[in-house]
């Protein structure tokens, strides 16, 4: 390939990797680190007034917290889509465009650019360690770095064992939101509370996976890519979705015993009655579109009002 071919693959699809990178599946990130701001600073105030309740240097450490859970985000997508893609399991997709499968973007590059996300999330973290003069937070962020490269890599992908709820609950739930408030509170922390907080955190952001792959349970059978949901089949896939779901909103009870506030988040699940009876139907493929961004908007919404619970 010629220089200028190798640059266009960077350069002139940029639509193609931010489509690669899976935005919707950003908020999982970003819910955690807030819902970790939220913990320190409305449990040593009690007030609303966030730029006054945090100093500047837990707003640097909150900051490259964000980075280190979006950046470990990215690289799960990229290398999920590399070793998908290479793998031969995304020929029959129903769902977003994936760029190595498709071909439009080499495969090399999509591999490189997983290692750059989870490169760019690591070096944020030994600052972050460096910061709060707390080195062992290191081994954590190694487990989570390897966890993401095996999510759907080498000989054995525990995606396809049907392990990948559990992935995503342990790291972008219970590691993200207790790890933000550990960092953010330069090592102080209300564990127990911090841990019941990551319950409904990880639960939605394990709603989000599991609509995913309700979404593609035809495409990934074909290509032996036995996910939680190929294994359960259709009908229970959709029922353990309403159970995540259910689960998540027993999360926010149980906060609320510390946090009675945090109780607002049951408002947004009202909306969850067309998620349900989607997840409970008999639709497959293309018509589960609808149901990746709805549980996005989801967690979106019950983490914004977690967040705002645990502030006033």
């Amino acid at each position: 390939m010629m220089m200028a071919d190798r640059e266009a693959a960077w350069v002139a699809p940029f639509k193609l990797w931010v489509a690669g990178a899976r935005p919707r599946t950003l908020i999982a990130a970003a819910v955690p680190v807030a819902v970790g701001i939220a913990l320190v600073s409305g449990r040593h105030s009690g007030a609303v007034s966030l730029a006054h309740d945090l100093n500047p240097n837990q707003w640097l450490r909150a900051f490259l917290a964000l980075l280190v859970s979006i950046g470990m985000q990215i690289g799960v997508n990229y290398a999920n889509d590399y070793s998908d893609g290479v793998a031969g399991r995304d020929r029959n997709r129903t769902g977003p465009l994936r760029l190595t499968a498709s071909g439009s973007v080499p495969s090399r590059q999509v591999a490189l650019a997983a290692a750059l996300s989870i490169a760019i999330a690591c070096i944020c973290g030994l600052i972050l360690a460096a910061m709060i003069d707390q080195w062992w937070i290191l081994i954590v962020g190694a487990i989570a770095g390897i966890a993401a490269v095996g999510y759907s890599g080498g000989p054995r992908p525990y995606a396809s064992l049907g392990f990948g709820e559990l992935f995503v609950f342990i790291f972008f739930g219970v590691v993200a939101t207790v790890g933000s408030a550990y960092v953010i509170g330069g090592g102080s922390i209300y564990w127990v509370e911090a841990l019941v907080a990551s319950i409904p955190v990880g639960m939605l952001a394990v709603a989000i996976l599991q609509a995913n792959n309700l979404r593609d349970i035809e495409g990934d059978s074909r290509e032996n890519k036995l996910t939680l949901a190929v294994r359960l089949g259709r009908r229970r896939a959709g029922l353990v979705y309403v159970g995540v779901l259910f689960c998540a909103v027993v999360g926010v009870v149980l906060l609320s015993m510390y946090r009675p506030w945090v109780l607002l988040a049951l408002v947004g699940f009202v909306a969850t009655r067309k998620n349900v009876s989607l997840a409970l139907s008999s639709s497959t493929g293309r018509d589960l579109l609808p149901l990746l961004g709805s549980t996005a908007l989801l967690e979106m919404l019950a983490g914004l009002l977690i967040v705002v619970g645990l502030l006033i």
